[in-house]
């Protein structure tokens, strides 16, 4: 972990306006922990559930069960829940015995992307980590696709699970989507802390068309993305493989990300049109983001948020993030991480959460 220096000026304006639209022990005791009037909005872990197909069937991919080379004892500590919560089934993944800590993932992946800080973290919170809408086993609707929808969808699963008030941490889109968490419900969050997004939330109304190579090739499947149109989901099926190898490569800084986690996360996305059509749904909302986080960013949060960084992606632009948009901004940059640094540098991400976390834990 080191501090990172600021981007250079040339740059750091058209990645900030680029972003701009742009984070308990199971069984019985997670039941008794559950407000009294949301217990019936849980369903037990989809190995026993038994509702089949996508709802999460017995061997259904995205659930605990079918995670690949999970760390030692993982499954004894977590299991898979769904929670109807905001008009839709939300797949989480709970463990652990503490304060809450909720984890909101990016794209493109899922819940699991945390599964190397998850046991560690299980010791002194309970951990929720959450497939967002549109993503892994939980639901797939055509609309709610903007921040404001996914931070209430968010708002929701922890009223059902008995937590008011809560810690978060977001990576990628999951740091847009924990910043309209904590903006939007401010009495709920407590600590705040995001990861890698090239740029702050809530500054500028939208991308400069050309960026020099380096930039463009991270940036360019934002725009792709954001194309509501049914072309960019048979062209994103017709080579699945590549396009996904591409970003996870390209986003790396190097740092490969292990085969089964590529393979896992591919699979995830392309099981159908459906799947694939909803994990775009953030990119679509894009004018809507914009407007919300430019209205958000008008009353800074005041609670402590840290910006993180893997130095060989975004570094300290990333990590600055939310300059502007939060006026008690801890930074840390992560060496030797590109941009997956929850994976590429899972020991050096804990001891910057530990850190962070510990007044929250201890209050």
């Amino acid at each position: 972990m080191s501090e990172g220096a600021e981007a250079s000026p040339s740059h750091a304006l058209s990645r900030r306006a680029f972003a701009g639209g742009a984070g308990l022990a199971v069984g019985a005791a997670l039941v008794g922990a559950l407000h009294p009037s949301a217990v019936s909005a849980v369903v037990a872990d989809p190995t026993t559930a038994g509702a089949g197909g996508d709802r999460g069937g017995p061997a259904d991919l995205g659930s605990v069960s079918t995670a690949p080379r999970l760390p030692p004892g993982f499954a004894r500590t977590f299991k898979s829940r769904f929670v109807r919560a905001n008009g839709i089934r939300q797949h989480v993944v709970i463990g652990g015995g503490g304060p809450p800590l909720l984890l909101v993932h990016g794209w493109p992946e899922n819940w699991y992307a945390w599964r190397l800080l998850m046991p560690t973290l299980a010791r002194s919170f309970t951990v929720i980590a959450v497939d967002q809408r549109g993503i892994g086993l939980t639901d797939k609707p055509r609309d709610g696709y903007d921040t404001g929808t996914l931070a209430r969808d968010l708002v929701g699963l922890m009223d059902a699970l008995g937590h008011q008030r809560f810690a978060v941490v977001g990576h990628d889109t999951g740091y847009t989507i924990s910043y309209a968490l904590a903006a939007d419900h401010r009495e709920r969050v407590d600590r705040l802390a995001l990861a890698e997004i090239p740029g702050p939330p809530g500054l500028g109304a939208g991308p400069h068309l050309f960026e020099p190579e380096e930039f463009n090739n991270k940036l360019w499947h934002i725009p792709f993305n954001r194309v509501n149109d049914e072309l960019i989901v048979d062209m994103v099926r017709s080579n699945a493989n590549a396009y996904y190898r591409y970003e996870f490569a390209i986003q790396g800084g190097g740092v490969a990300l292990p085969e089964h986690a590529i393979e896992y996360y591919i699979r995830l996305f392309t099981r159908d049109r459906d799947v694939l059509r909803a994990s775009f749904g953030l990119y679509r909302a894009w004018d809507a983001i914009i407007a919300q986080n430019m209205a958000r960013s008008a009353v800074p949060l005041t609670i402590p948020v840290l910006g993180i960084g893997g130095a060989e992606s975004w570094g300290a632009m990333a990590a600055g993030g939310m300059a502007g948009a939060a006026t008690d901004i801890q930074t840390s940059v992560i060496a030797g991480a590109g941009h997956w640094v929850a994976e590429q540098a899972p020991d050096e991400m804990l001891g910057v959460l530990t850190a962070f976390l510990e007044p929250y834990r201890a209050s």
